[in-house]
């Protein structure tokens, strides 16, 4: 196991051990217990009563957090001709319409966030999806990272906004960040509420027994706080 630091010690004496927060109180410890001397992220980790091994049990959909991720999300599009003109007027950092741009990211420059991509350039993309594909940032239809030109405008002002995408891994786990450690306790409270919402919503039929199984909140770096699943659920069915 590896070794604690004095800080990380410092902060996990704060949390009780056994102990289940509410999701207020877990949020208000977040921001006591991060340590970090950068503006820390708020992550969520949940444990979902459904099988990953089956495909009608899979989770994953995209939601847009009301007050953002607290960070300048890097977009850059694939898209060509009047798309790709359309991309940039509406604030794209990057547009990969040519061949020195798509050659640079398959030799790894990959300085952007979110990649968003038009139908028509799916075939290009496919042939650098070994270096999109481990980064999480191949563009996916259920991830609403695959949108036609009529629907481009909007997911680039989505993605800047705060759509975070989540999915189920391959342990049964749900990962994402939902802001900073310097947030106002009600915009964390916000978006915490609005994340739970769309992962409730995004419940299989096929799924079983207690959906929440577990969920922690933790700034990066920071100890791990325990979240009554059930009041997290109520939070989330009245957001």
């Amino acid at each position: 196991m590896a070794k604690r630091g004095k800080k990380y010690k410092e902060a996990a004496s704060k949390v009780e051990h056994g102990r289940q927060y509410s999701p207020q109180e877990a949020l208000s410890l977040v921001k006591e217990t991060s340590y970090t001397k950068f503006d820390a992220s708020v992550e969520v980790h949940i444990r979902l009563g459904v099988d990953p091994r089956h495909a009608d049990q899979q989770v994953r959909d995209v939601v847009v957090l009301p007050h953002g991720l607290g960070k300048d999300v890097r977009v850059l599009v694939f898209a060509q001709g009047d798309a790709a003109r359309a991309a940039r007027e509406a604030g794209a950092d990057g547009v990969a319409d040519d061949d020195a741009t798509l050659k640079k990211i398959g030799d790894g420059w990959l300085d952007f966030d979110v990649a968003i991509a038009t139908p028509d350039m799916m075939g290009v993309v496919g042939r650098i999806g070994r270096v999109l594909g481990p980064r999480g940032l191949m563009p996916n239809p259920k991830g609403g990272t695959v949108v036609n030109e009529k629907d481009l405008v909007r997911a680039i002002e989505q993605a800047k906004a705060g759509r975070v995408e989540f999915r189920l891994d391959k342990t049964g786990n749900v990962h994402v960040a939902i802001g900073k450690v310097s947030f106002e306790p009600e915009k964390l409270q916000e978006n915490f509420s609005t994340l739970l919402d769309a992962i409730i919503k995004a419940k299989p039929a096929a799924a079983k027994g207690a959906y929440i199984r577990s969920l922690t909140l933790c700034a990066t770096m920071g100890p791990a706080i325990s979240v009554d699943p059930l009041q997290a659920q109520n939070i989330g069915a009245a957001a």
